[in-house]
C-alpha cells in the first residue's frame, strides 16, 4: 500500500525540469523539482556527470518530501548547453519515472550487460598489475570492450566488460568462466597480498561503473589511514573536510574545500548516499581551481551523526572519495583501431617503459578504441621523461594517435576566498523556515548568476 501511495503522489506531482540559458551569462541553469526519495540527488548528479558537464554552482533543498535543486553547468570548454538534442535528453531522462536509461553517448554510464560479461576485480595495487590482468584475458580469448580502473591507498579496483573473441558476445560457458576467475584471482593475489583478492562475475542488468567502483573501494575500506607517500601528501594538502553539529535544526553539517576537478560533486554525493546519509540542504561553489561544498545531512532514519567516531569515519570516507580520482599523473589519451589483445599490448609497452598506471578509462566505439591512462614514473616521484613518451609513440606505431597532457589537478593549493560556505548557508538558517530557505535559494541563484 505504501508503494502504491508513493506512485500516486509521483503521478500527481511529476518531475519538472527547467533548462535556462538566459538567466546566467556564463552558464546553463538547470532546475529540477520532484517528489523526493533517497537517492534522487545522486541520480540527477549522475546524469549530468555522465554528460561530462562541469557543475560550477549548485543549490540543493529537499524539504517535506519535495526535492528542488538548481545547477549551473557548462562544458569543459566553458560553453553553455546549446544543443537541443542534449537539452531534450536531459529533460527526458530526469522527467521519466526511472533514471536508469542508456547514456547519451553509449560509452559511459548505465548499460545492460547482456552483450558482454562484467568482471569486477579487487586486489593490492602494484606496478604492472593491469598489464598482467589484460594479458590473462587475451590468453583466454576475451576482448576488453570497456573498463575502468582505479587505485587508491595501495588498493586496486576495476570493472571490466569483456566479450568472447569469436562470438563477440558475452562469455557464457561455466567452465570457461571458472577458469577466468581462477587465473585472474592468482594474478590479483601476487606474491604477498595481505588482503584477499576478489574477482566477481556480475549478474546481467544495469550498472553504473563509477558508482560501482566507489562501492567496491568503500567495501575494501580504502578510506582507512595508511602511510602516504610524499606525492600523496602534497596532493592532499589543499583538502579540508569538517563535520560539525547543527544543534538548532538537528542536522550534521559537512563542509569541504579542495581542488576542483571533473565529477567531484558526483563522487561526494555517491559516497554520502552509499553511506546511507540524506542531503537535506547544500550549496556548491567552484572558483578558478578550488571547490567549496557544504551539506546539511542526516541518516536515512532522520537522525544526525551521533558520535565522534562516526564523524571521523565520514571525514575519512569523503577524503577518500575526493582522492580516488585526484592524481598528479600524466594523462595519456590514445585513439586507435580496436583489436583483440590491444589493451594487453598497450599496458605491456607502458610497463616496459617504466610507467605505473594509476587510473584508466577504456572504451570502444565503432571499432575504434578510445582509452585514457593516468600514469606516473614507476621508480620515482619525478615527472615522466619526455624521452619515455617518444619511445612509447614509436612502439605504438603511426596508426595510433597519442595525446599527452598533465592532469588538471596539477596546480597550486587552493586559496581561501573571501566568503566561505558557512557564511553562504549558515546565515540562512537563523530565524527562517525551510520554505523561506527555498525562496531565498531561488533569489540567490538569480542574483549570483
Amino acid at each position: 500500500m505504501e508503494d502504491e501511495y508513493a506512485k500516486l503522489i509521483k503521478r500527481m506531482n511529476p518531475p519538472r525540469v527547467t533548462i535556462d540559458n538566459n538567466s546566467s551569462q556564463d552558464a546553463t541553469v538547470i532546475q529540477v523539482e520532484s517528489v523526493n526519495k533517497h537517492g534522487t540527488l545522486l541520480e540527477v548528479v549522475q546524469v549530468l556527470a555522465d554528460l561530462d558537464l562541469v557543475i560550477k554552482k549548485a543549490y540543493i533543498s529537499s524539504d517535506g518530501g519535495w526535492f528542488m535543486d538548481v545547477f549551473n553547468v557548462i562544458y569543459h570548454d566553458g560553453s553553455k548547453i546549446r544543443d537541443e538534442g542534449v537539452v531534450n535528453y536531459i529533460k527526458k531522462v530526469l522527467e521519466s519515472d526511472a533514471f536508469y536509461v542508456p547514456s547519451l553517448n553509449g560509452s559511459v554510464g548505465l548499460k545492460a550487460s547482456d552483450d558482454y560479461t562484467v568482471i569486477e576485480l579487487v586486489g593490492t595495487d602494484r606496478p604492472g598489475l593491469l598489464s598482467e590482468v589484460s594479458a590473462v584475458l587475451t590468453h583466454l580469448g576475451c576482448n576488453v570492450v570497456n573498463a575502468e580502473i582505479w587505485t587508491h591507498n595501495a588498493r586496486a579496483a576495476a570493472v571490466v566488460h569483456v566479450t568472447d573473441d569469436k562470438t563477440k558476445r558475452a562469455v557464457e560457458d561455466p567452465k570457461r568462466l571458472s577458469t577466468i576467475k581462477k587465473l585472474l584471482c592468482n594474478v590479483l593475489k601476487g606474491n604477498n597480498d595481505l588482503k584477499t583478492a576478489k574477482m566477481t562475475l556480475s549478474t546481467p542488468g544495469f550498472m553504473h561503473r563509477q558508482r560501482r567502483l566507489h562501492q567496491i573501494m568503500f567495501a575494501e575500506r580504502d578510506y582507512e589511514k595508511v602511510e602516504k607517500t610524499e606525492e600523496e601528501k602534497e596532493n592532499n594538502l589543499g583538502t579540508r573536510v569538517t563535520v560539525l553539529d547543527c544543534v538548532e535544526k538537528d542536522y550534521t553539517v559537512v563542509t569541504m574545500h579542495c581542488r576542483d576537478r571533473p565529477k567531484l560533486l558526483f563522487d561526494i554525493i555517491c559516497t554520502l548516499t552509499d553511506m546511507q546519509y540524506v542531503v537535506f540542504h547544500g550549496v556548491v561553489h567552484t572558483g578558478k581551481m578550488e571547490a567549496f561544498q557544504e551539506y546539511y545531512i542526516r541518516h536515512v532514519d532522520g537522525s544526525p551523526l551521533s558520535s565522534e567516531a562516526e564523524r571521523e569515519r565520514v571525514m575519512q570516507c569523503l577524503e577518500a572519495a575526493i582522492e580516488r580520482r585526484t592524481s598528479e599523473a600524466l594523462e595519456l589519451e590514445l585513439c586507435t583501431a580496436d583489436r583483440v589483445g590491444l589493451l594487453s599490448d598497450i599496458t605491456r609497452i607502458f610497463r616496459e617503459n617504466g610507467l605505473c598506471i594509476k587510473r584508466a578509462e577504456i572504451s570502444t566505439e565503432g571499432g575504434t578504441a578510445k582509452d585514457k591512462f593516468y600514469v606516473t614514473d614507476m621508480t620515482s616521484n619525478n615527472p615522466v621523461d619526455p624521452k619515455t613518451i617518444d619511445s612509447i609513440r614509436r612502439q605504438l606505431g603511426q596508426q595510433a594517435s597519442l595525446h599527452v597532457r598533465w592532469n588538471s589537478s596539477q596546480s597550486s593549493d587552493p586559496q581561501p576566498e573571501e566568503t566561505t560556505m558557512g557564511f553562504l548557508f549558515g546565515s540562512l538558517f537563523k530565524g527562517r523556515t525551510f520554505q523561506t530557505l527555498k525562496f531565498l535559494k531561488t533569489v540567490q541563484v538569480n542574483s549570483t548568476v
